[in-house]
């Protein structure tokens, strides 16, 4: 079972980041442009059995194809949860939200930042669980992908997660309002001094 790096994301706090064991099966749809028709489908991928994978994350696209299918796992104690892909909408999962356990955010290149709006819009529509990133995740993304809500970080194979741990310490103030603390630095810093807060985040 692998490892991922799991720092809960509470507004105004600084709990410690902690190496998890991933207790979650990810299915992904195998696509081939050199034979599309062996491409997989939505509609006709062989989903695991609760007893092979009881917590599974699906694409978006599966999700919609198979819903009813995918929710009647969670009456055989499964968990489930739903990758985004850069360019699908995150408002398409508000109203599913109650049925997820997480929600995981694809970044296909480190240099693809769709991710982060992704992360953001789920926070702003009221998503409180786990937003997981998958993909080309490196340690130096941590610092911009917690500020975007992202709790949850799922390192590029080959990647040592005790040294990705220390990029929580990499920065001790942040300047500009985001997810993890909508206040700017100035509403941070208390008049005539300049102390901040405790509820500042690295």
């Amino acid at each position: 079972m692998p490892d991922l790096i799991r720092r809960p994301q509470i507004i105004r706090s600084t709990p410690a980041p902690a190496i998890v064991a991933d207790d979650f099966a990810r299915l992904v749809l195998t696509v081939s442009t050199d034979a599309p028709e062996s491409s997989e489908s939505a509609a006709t991928v062989t989903l695991p059995s609760v007893a092979d994978a009881p917590n599974l994350i699906v694409p978006l696209a599966v999700w919609q194809a198979r819903r009813d299918e995918l929710l009647a796992r969670l009456t055989q104690g499964g968990k489930l949860g739903v990758s985004l892909a850069p360019g699908e909408e995150a408002e398409q999962l508000a109203g599913d939200f109650a049925h997820l356990a997480l929600i995981a955010v694809e970044f296909p290149k480190f240099v693809d930042g769709r991710g982060y709006t992704s992360a953001t819009l789920l926070r702003r529509l009221g998503w409180t669980g786990e937003i997981r990133a998958v993909g080309d995740v490196l340690r130096d993304q941590f610092f911009l992908m917690r500020r975007c809500g992202i709790d949850a970080f799922a390192l590029k194979e080959g990647k040592d997660l005790n040294d990705a741990l220390k990029a929580f310490d990499d920065f001790s103030f942040t300047y500009a309002g985001a997810v993890d603390d909508p206040r700017p630095l100035f509403r941070r810093v208390q008049r005539g001094g300049a102390s901040l807060d405790a509820g500042q985040s690295s």
